[in-house]
């Protein structure tokens, strides 16, 4: 389902009982962190502050934080059956070679088979402010840590284009508020974004950039999404929303953002300018982001619908929205996993490992080293080179249930023989790497083994209860007189085997 706006997100959210409205003056420095952060640890609502402290604005806050809202986002009940809808769409055009599955990454277009559609005029523009007009301040941008260098714009969709093929991407990348028209822009070297800059700073030309806030709700995570470079995440958001993304000329920059925006900043960085210092910032691994240098973004337009409200999210210590939005990403691009490591029963990247620290993976073992194959598969597979350290199960394994992978860890690795390190790139944030972004990972091959694989003892069978015992339980459960059925124990999937 497509929302119009992001109000009318809200609206349907509340009717719901899953948002809270806050008429109390609050104080967007540290204030509203510490309140949303409670909240969000609570698996709590989606929050509305009326009366932000220094700005005329409402802000929406922690909107996607629960598995079932951000599935409302996406228009689906539950996040499997977006990846099942996925699943579909490619399981006829599989091919066998490895050349084929390499063609089929265009398949990623046909994901949006609904492009963006310009158009002349949008609710985003109902207010345009320009010159000494111009004054970001007047936005409730929140500080979130004690730590942070100030206030940061954090939930604003980044929209640039290469200047070489004029590919759009958009990207969610933090902006450190500087004064009334000036930010610095966040972005790490294997953000298309940056990638971006750096060809302008080859061409010696100036960078235009517009940040849209509010919306539909599937913008921000369209923004998240894990595509390969030159693909338009406006095709994935048109697929996801089942309805064209509406796309309007800037009006001071030659570039589109979304007609039902609440809010755009428009402006242009250039790159012979110095960089200036951004930072530190309080990240979502749970530390500080330690300060570095960044480009300065100079404000040349702000626009807003004629009722805006100013969207914000926190990140820190799991459970926050951020969370949710990574499980979306986990759970739909599962198909994609599988085309690329067909022997991939399911994976989860657990909260407790921010994204990147840990992955873990089941799949169906039928030759000696596969387990390794797949790490190899993985740390080669977009994004998901940046998995610190995976472990990989039996498919019988319930990859969800993290107790019970650690089960699988103590009783069938062998550290000598199971644990494998590597190099390679290392996510900006990991501050365990000696150098920023190199360092080393770990893989931990937790399968029952082959004697081909160093192991010439007998491998003794897991205690598994019968299929049929476990079906004449569940459905005798109300005669036994036992209370609420807690469910068989360390079985089942999250996920669908393929």
């Amino acid at each position: 389902m497509a929302y119009d706006s992001l109000a009318a997100f809200l609206e349907e959210l509340e009717a719901e009982g899953e948002l809270l409205r806050i008429r109390a003056e609050v104080d967007p420095i540290l204030e509203i962190a510490e309140i949303t952060d409670r909240i969000s640890k609570a698996h709590g609502p989606a929050l509305l502050f009326e009366n932000v402290r220094g700005s005329r604005f409402p802000l929406a806050i922690n909107v996607l934080g629960s598995e079932r809202r951000m599935a409302k986002a996406l228009g689906v009940k539950h996040l499997d059956e977006m990846a099942e809808r996925i699943a579909e769409l490619i399981k006829p055009e599989v091919p066998e070679s490895f050349l084929g599955k390499i063609k089929m990454v265009p398949m990623l277009a046909k994901l949006g088979s609904l492009p963006p559609r310009r158009v002349s005029s949008g609710p985003c523009q109902e207010v345009v402010q320009t010159g000494t007009q111009i004054d970001l301040t007047q936005l409730p941008v929140i500080q979130c840590w004690p730590q942070d260098a100030g206030r940061f714009i954090t939930f604003g969709q980044v929209f640039t284009r290469n200047p070489e093929t004029g590919d759009r991407n958009v990207g969610m990348y933090r902006l450190q508020l500087l004064d009334r028209n000036t930010t610095a822009m966040h972005w790490h070297p294997h953000h298309d974004g940056c990638q971006h800059f750096l060809m302008h700073q080859r061409r010696g030309t100036k960078m235009p950039l517009a940040v849209s806030l509010g919306g539909d709700p599937v913008y921000p995570y369209m923004a998240t999404a894990p595509l390969p470079p030159a693909t338009d995440e406006c095709l994935l958001g048109g697929f996801l929303r089942g309805k064209p993304v509406e796309l309007v000329p800037c009006k001071t920059i030659d570039l589109e953002v979304p007609a039902s925006a609440d809010f755009v900043i428009e402006g242009m960085i250039d790159p012979t300018e110095p960089l200036v210092t951004e930072g530190p910032f309080g990240d979502h691994t749970g530390f500080y982001s330690l300060a570095d240098q960044f480009p300065l973004f100079h404000v040349t337009a702000l626009t807003h619908r004629s009722n805006p409200i100013y969207p914000t999210t926190i990140v820190g210590k799991p459970p926050q929205e951020d969370c949710y939005m990574g499980k979306a990403t986990e759970r739909l691009f599962l198909p994609l996993v599988r085309l690329f490591i067909p022997e991939v029963v399911d994976y989860d990247l657990p909260w407790f490992g921010v994204f990147h620290n840990f992955a873990f993976v089941s799949i169906r073992k039928r030759y000696a080293q596969q387990a390794r194959k797949v790490m190899s598969a993985i740390w080669g597979l977009g994004q998901m080179m940046f998995s610190k350290i995976i472990v990989v199960v039996d498919e019988h394994v319930n990859v969800h249930n993290h107790d019970e992978v650690w089960f699988h860890v103590g009783a069938n690795v062998h550290p000598g023989r199971d644990v494998v390190f590597c190099e390679g790139p290392t996510d900006l944030l990991d501050h365990a790497a000696p150098v920023s972004c190199v360092g080393h990972k770990m893989g931990i091959d937790a399968t029952r083994k082959f004697p081909e694989e160093g192991h010439p003892r007998a491998w003794p069978d897991e205690m598994l209860m019968s299929p049929e015992i476990i079906d004449r339980v569940t459905k005798r459960w109300t005669e036994y007189r036992l209370g609420k059925d807690p469910g068989p124990v360390g079985r089942g999937h999250h996920g669908q085997e393929g």
